[in-house]
């Protein structure tokens, strides 16, 4: 029996509620428990999962319309989540006629006309919103996850088709497991990182088993379940012990007068800087990129030169003037290099920290830290001082209410004597803490993503990445014990929020729309900083507490197993693996979580004695050589023997590389999985921080155990494959919506992917192919294994298949590779499609190398191809596209725009263009093609050009010699 994912999916409308999800930030369900990477969107596991669990009928549009009320994603189901629209919104698409009847204006103000039964006032805000695009919808509605579930209505149908008798979707879930396994859905996750899937999976209603190597992980997917799913009444007890560590360590730390001044002002932020001394002068130079502190009121740093003692005094300025400022913004860093104030010299960090090559080996120059070092030596490269304390002083205006007002403050020596203090405390507690585990005792062990914090700052122990005042703050906090399993969780959980919050590695973020500290992972790495902020016990208020705003999620009561055993070794059937693995994953989870680890280890032993509590590298799946393969091949191959026979496995991962592909198809392979569908789901929101041209979606591989032992040729393999793509699109095309669609210009290609790859794992051996070898043998840089050899075949036919909208198939045919190329790469900018990534697998599809010189913009995600009037007069005396019927055309329209006449334009055609009457027909479907860019609101630079194209057009159509 074929499940639903397996012929279709909704990729569109999933990728705009996965969206939805992400742009959510900390309002999302899980993000509260804590930091994790690359955790999915509950609302596509959930869509994934009941995809799985749904079978396939005879009737595919009603298959997708029973799916979509299940996941309240059709008509009824949004407005079900509809919020509410407003009333100005509903005024101002209404007809005259209804503007009078049901609304009142009075200047700006639109409010309804309240006389009108609210039925009828209803019915005109659901035609509005009928009438809105699905994006438009999805501003004005709830996520899934936050109503009830489907509307009674819709249950009838859902019912009816499924032949189910269901009222929730948990019963539904029930109801259709029973249908296909004769028990309760059980669902796995072998990665379950931060616990997307085994919570959505538990609380839609499955068993949930999840497992992972990393103890953090562990503990985010037990918590997701045991306490975001435990109900009220267990968030209000978890809440309120942690309140009461809380307060207790917040009384002591207003005795100890810590984070108080003299006027009574408490401290709202400290900031911190490093500082070296320049080469040039000898002077101990404070380091920061720049001096900026607050751009709203353009407060900055001036850093004033002592000469008796060679350093800087820091004065704090307000309103700084237009010289000041812009002073500020250069900063003492540059590019790794320090910059004398004094002389403008500069020096590479390096050469400062006394970092060398000796035999050919890097030496760090650096003292490493001990143990008990909390703060830099006297003698040490690097110092570390405080520069600026921002007050927040409390007053009584003068109508008698209390008020706040911030400061920001050069360093005093009353704030120097605080410092000392805090060093003191902490030195009094500092090895009972330790032994305690209320703050980190462990080692930073050497790897990819720690070694920097070695070689740049001498740092050996996880609490080196702390000052003084936040070990302090955070281990007062966690000194409280928490009294049973459920608060250690809490505990534990809480842990890792403050040190994301509070470390040394927490810039201070001063723009004007923040001027606050940032948190520790504003990336996938662990970055030494110059300049930093601590954040006193005042700001951590909300840090502190996992359930700082409230979670609406009913109490989850099916059955769930969280452990930390190896994939390989997991002794529980499953009739779903749902799995997310780290494949060609650039990111260090077991050393980047080893962060958090560090300070909540002691907790985790003590509530979970069965758990292993370290991230156990050595066994960590990550990477793309040899022995990261052997591994993936032994866990899927594992995972296959514990599924049901009727089961399925679904991976998600974020790779668009044909190498890539090919590599998963051959694991897949060897592991005795054969793929039965891929979607991908654009899941990630874009940033700053990424770089370079970044993936933007999850591919889902759909794959069930491989049952037959056929062997093909591979030179029977081509022509198969070229049936599977073909059949592959046209289902999807003849199932997607013109107005809302389902696919975009990647999502067909892709399907070409899982169509090759869908042959490819159905034979259990192809002639002439050593599939092992294959998988697990050095390539040559560029060399191409015979798999991607056919994935490569398979997007060519995928490309030179799919006709852009509105285009004759004969004339389509007709055109060069490099005139399709250009065409369908107009096509995927009308798409808004700007990555660039799409437009190189355009031109491989295609198979068209010399391609760049067509490119308007290449910058990552703003890349698109040149408009008619931005090719001018260039590529047009070469040959393949220059001299082809396209270049001709867009020379034209260029000629019409710039000479303000259609006749110059057309004069051109009929004088260059050989055989013009041979190919006049094709040239008017090209200018149509074109033509219709010059009303689409995101494509202005093509509005001339796409009107000269519809001008030339008729000219050209009514030219009769």
């Amino acid at each position: 029996m074929k499940a639903f994912i397996e012929e279709q999916f909704p990729v569109s409308l999933i990728s705009k509620e996965s969206y939805k999800e992400r742009k959510a930030n900390l309002g999302q369900t899980l993000t509260g428990l804590g930091k994790w990477w690359g955790r999915k969107p509950l609302i596509l596991v959930r869509a994934a999962i009941i995809g799985l669990l749904m079978p396939a009928s005879n009737d595919p549009k009603q298959d997708r319309e029973i799916f979509l009320k299940i996941l309240t994603m059709d008509a009824d189901g949004l407005w079900q989540r509809c919020k509410g629209v407003t009333a100005r919104d509903v005024y101002q698409w209404s007809s005259e006629e209804e503007k009078e009847k049901y609304f009142k204006v009075s200047g700006k103000s639109v409010r309804w006309n309240t006389k009108k039964p609210i039925e009828e006032r209803d019915k005109l805000a659901r035609r509005y919103f009928d009438s809105l695009s699905y994006d438009e919808k999805l501003g004005y509605c709830d996520r899934p996850e936050q109503i009830e579930g489907a509307s009674k209505e819709a249950w009838v149908d859902i019912n009816a088709h499924l032949k189910t008798s269901a009222s929730s979707i948990d019963e539904l879930v029930k109801q259709l497991g029973e249908q296909r396994f004769g028990h309760v859905p059980r669902v796995g996750d072998a990665f379950s990182g931060g616990g997307s899937i085994p919570f959505e999976a538990a609380r839609i209603g499955c068993d949930s088993f999840a497992s992972d190597l990393n103890p953090i992980a562990a503990l985010l997917t037990w918590a997701s379940i045991n306490l975001i799913g435990g109900g009220d009444e267990l968030q209000e007890e978890v809440t309120n012990s942690q309140k009461q560590a809380f307060l207790k360590a917040e009384q002591q730390i207003k005795e100890w007068g810590i984070e108080h001044n003299e006027k009574g002002w408490r401290a709202d932020a400290f900031l911190y800087c490093v500082e070296a001394k320049s080469p040039a002068t000898g002077y101990w130079v404070p380091l920061a990129p720049n001096w900026v502190i607050g751009e709203k009121n353009k407060t900055v740093a001036v850093l004033i030169p002592d000469r008796d003692r060679k350093r800087y005094d820091i004065q704090i300025i307000d309103n700084a003037d237009k010289e000041t400022y812009a002073k500020a913004k250069e900063g003492t860093v540059k590019k790794g290099r320090l910059v004398c104030p004094e002389t403008g010299e500069d020096f590479a960090i390096s050469e400062i920290r006394g970092d060398r090559r000796i035999n050919g080996e890097s030496v760090y120059g650096l003292r490493l830290w001990e143990n008990n070092d909390l703060v830099p030596r006297p003698d040490d490269v690097f110092q570390e001082r405080l520069y600026c304390v921002r007050w927040l002083e409390t007053y009584t205006d003068d109508r008698g209410k209390e008020k706040t007002r911030k400061h920001y403050c050069s360093v005093t020596e009353a704030d120097l004597e605080r410092e000392r203090k805090v060093l003191s405390l902490l030195k009094q507690r500092f090895e009972e803490w330790q032994e305690n585990g209320f703050i980190p005792s462990r080692r930073v062990e050497h790897g990819d993503e720690t070694t920097r914090l070695f070689r740049e700052r001498g740092w050996t122990h996880w609490h080196h990445l702390f000052n003084p005042r936040q070990l302090l703050t955070n281990g007062l906090i966690l000194s409280n014990s928490a009294k049973d399993k459920k608060t250690a969780a809490a505990f534990a959980l809480g842990a890792s929020r403050l040190a994301q919050w509070n470390s040394r590695l927490c810039r201070w973020d001063s723009s004007a729309a923040n001027e606050k500290g940032a948190e520790t992972f504003s990336n996938q790495a662990l970055n030494t900083l110059y300049n930093f902020s601590v954040r006193p016990i005042s700001k951590l208020n909300t840090t502190w507490f996992i359930f700082d705003r409230p979670k609406d999620v009913e109490q989850i009561t099916t059955p769930s197993n969280i452990s930390t055993v190896d994939a390989r070794e997991i002794s529980q059937e499953c009739d779903f693996w749902v799995t997310d693995p780290p494949y060609a994953d650039a990111v260090s989870y077991h050393e980047l979580s080893e962060y958090f680890l560090s300070w909540n280890s002691r907790i985790l032993q003590k509530a979970f004695p069965e758990w292993k509590t370290n991230t156990r590298a050595a066994l960590a799946v990550r990477g793309a050589g040899k022995s990261f393969k052997q591994s993936m091949v032994e866990i899927y191959s594992h995972l296959s023997t514990m599924m049901s026979v009727e089961g399925r496995q679904l991976i998600m991962f974020t790779h668009q590389d044909p190498s890539v592909w090919a590599d998963l198809g051959m694991i897949l392979w060897a592991a005795g999985l054969q793929v039965s569908a891929a979607w991908t789901i654009s899941t990630e929101t874009s940033s700053s921080l990424k770089k370079g041209n970044y993936v933007q979606g999850t591919v889902l591989l759909v794959l069930r155990k491989r049952e037959v032992d056929d062997i093909a040729f591979l030179d029977e393999i081509y022509p198969l494959i070229e049936d599977e793509v073909r059949e592959q699109l046209d289902k999807m095309l003849a199932i997607d919506d013109k107005d809302e669609p389902n696919f975009g210009d990647t999502d067909y290609q892709l399907a070409a992917y899982a169509a090759a790859l869908r042959l490819l794992t159905q034979f259990s051996e192809i002639e002439g192919m050593d599939i092992k070898h294959e998988l697990f043998r050095e390539r040559e840089k560029g060399e191409k294994s015979e798999f991607e050899k056919v994935i490569d075949r398979a997007v060519e036919i995928a490309c030179n298949h799919l006709v852009p909208e509105d285009f004759a198939e004969f004339h389509w045919k007709s055109l060069t590779a490099d005139e399709r190329l250009y065409l369908k790469g107009v096509e995927l900018e009308k798409h808004g499609e700007l990555r660039n990534g799409a437009y190189q697998e355009l031109a491989k599809g295609f198979g068209v190398r010399d391609y760049n010189f067509l490119y308007a913009k290449t910058k990552s995600n703003e890349a698109r191809f040149k408009t008619a009037s931005e090719f001018k007069r260039t590529n047009l005396k070469g040959d393949g596209f220059d001299e082809s019927l396209v270049r001709h055309l867009l020379f034209a329209i260029h000629e019409t725009v710039s000479k303000e006449t259609v006749q110059e334009g057309l004069n051109y055609l009929k004088l260059e263009v050989p055989d013009y009457w041979s190919v006049r027909k094709r040239a008017l479907e090209v200018l149509r093609y074109l033509s219709r860019l010059e009303h689409i609101p995101h494509l202005p630079h093509w509005k001339k050009d796409a009107e000269a194209a519809r001008v030339l057009a008729g000219a050209v159509e009514n030219d009769h010699g």
